[in-house]
C-alpha cells in the first residue's frame, strides 16, 4: 500500500457517511487479461493486462485515440469485447444485471441536461434509482453546491453542472467510481476543489478509476498509473516511479566564467555540493516530471 494512500486512509475530513460493509469477491476491484477490441480493421485495444485494487485510486492516461475510451467503456459494461478476461466487483460486465451496476457510479464528460430541474430535485430523481443512496443533501454540500441547490440547472455555470455531473456518480453510494476527464472546464480553484472530493471519498475506501489529461491532477490523485498508447500499457507504476522517473537522472547546469555548463547525473546534490562556495550563477537542477516520461513514453510509440 503506497504512503499516499496509508495517509487518505488517516484523514480526519468530513465524511458523506458511513460506507455499508459488503461482502467482496477477490482483493482486486478490477481484473483484466489480454483484452482485445476492433472496429473494422482497426485495433482499438491490443492486448491489454490490467489490475486495479479495492480503495485504489487509478489513473489512465493516453493521448486521443489510443483506446483508453474504449478500454474505460468496456470496464463499465457499455460496450462489448472481442477476447480477454474481464471481471469488475467480481462480475464480467458484459454479463452484469441492475444489482451490479448499482455499484458502480460513472461521471462522464458530458454534462447533465435536466435544465428546468433543480439541483436538489436532479439528485433526488438520481438517488431513487438506488437502493442505498447517500443522503442527497450531503450529496450536494460535499461537491460544493448547497449554495445553488435551489437552483435550475439551466441557469448554472459550466463548472457548477461539472459538479451536478459528479454529485449523480456519487449519490448511489459507489463501491467503484469512474471518472471521465472530470475537472474538464473547471478553473483553478475548483479543479483543487474536486481534487479534496475525490480524496474524499478515496479515503472512504472508494475504488477510482481516473481518466484526464491533466498530468498534475494525476500526480495529485492516483495511487498507480498506466499510460495507453497504441492500444497498448506502455508504462505502469505509481507517480514516482513510472518509466523508471524515480531513477532517472538528474541535469545539473550553471554558469562560471569559463561559460554556461549542463551535465547528467545520478548524484545532483553530490555536484551541487562541489560548486558550492565556487563563483557560479544560473545553478538549476531539473529532474524528470511525469510530464517529461508521459511525452517521452507516447513518443516512442509513435
Amino acid at each position: 500500500m503506497s504512503t499516499d494512500r496509508m495517509t487518505r486512509e488517516s484523514m480526519t475530513q468530513a465524511s458523506l457517511g458511513t460506507r455499508v460493509p459488503r461482502n467482496h469477491e477477490s482483493m482486486n476491484a478490477i481484473e483484466v487479461r489480454g483484452l482485445r477490441k476492433r472496429y473494422g480493421d482497426t485495433h482499438a485495444v491490443q492486448g491489454i493486462d490490467l489490475t486495479v485494487e479495492r480503495g485504489e485510486v487509478f489513473a489512465l492516461l493516453g493521448p486521443n485515440g489510443a483506446g483508453k475510451t474504449t478500454t474505460v467503456e468496456i470496464l463499465e459494461g457499455h460496450r462489448d469485447r472481442d477476447e480477454g478476461f474481464v471481471k469488475v466487483l467480481g462480475t464480467d460486465p458484459g454479463e452484469a444485471g441492475r444489482a451490479w451496476r448499482a455499484r458502480i457510479g460513472i461521471v462522464l464528460q458530458t454534462a447533465t441536461d435536466a435544465a428546468e430541474l433543480t439541483v436538489r430535485e436532479t439528485v433526488r430523481h438520481f438517488a431513487g434509482y438506488y437502493p442505498r443512496p447517500r443522503r442527497v443533501d450531503d450529496v450536494i454540500e460535499v461537491c460544493g453546491l448547497a449554495e445553488k441547490a435551489d437552483a435550475r440547472i439551466r441557469s448554472l455555470s459550466g463548472g457548477q453542472r461539472r459538479r451536478v455531473d459528479v454529485a449523480l456518480g456519487i449519490v448511489g453510494d459507489p463501491e467503484l467510481l469512474f471518472l471521465d476527464e472530470p475537472t474538464t472546464g473547471f478553473d483553478p480553484q475548483a479543479r483543487r476543489q474536486f481534487w479534496a472530493l475525490v480524496q474524499t471519498l478515496a479515503a472512504e475506501g472508494t475504488t477510482i478509476v481516473l481518466t484526464t489529461h491533466y498530468l498534475d491532477e494525476a500526480e495529485a490523485l492516483a495511487d498507480r498509473l498506466a499510460v495507453i498508447a497504441g492500444g497498448r500499457i506502455v508504462a505502469e507504476g505509481t507517480p514516482a516511479t513510472l518509466g523508471g522517473r524515480a531513477t532517472a537522472a538528474a541535469t545539473v547546469s550553471w554558469t562560471d566564467a569559463d561559460g554556461h555548463h549542463e551535465i547528467s547525473t545520478d548524484d545532483p546534490a553530490g555536484v551541487v555540493a562541489r560548486l558550492a562556495g565556487q563563483a557560479v550563477s544560473g545553478l538549476k537542477v531539473h529532474q524528470p516530471s511525469l510530464e517529461d516520461v508521459y511525452l517521452d513514453l507516447i513518443g516512442a510509440t509513435r
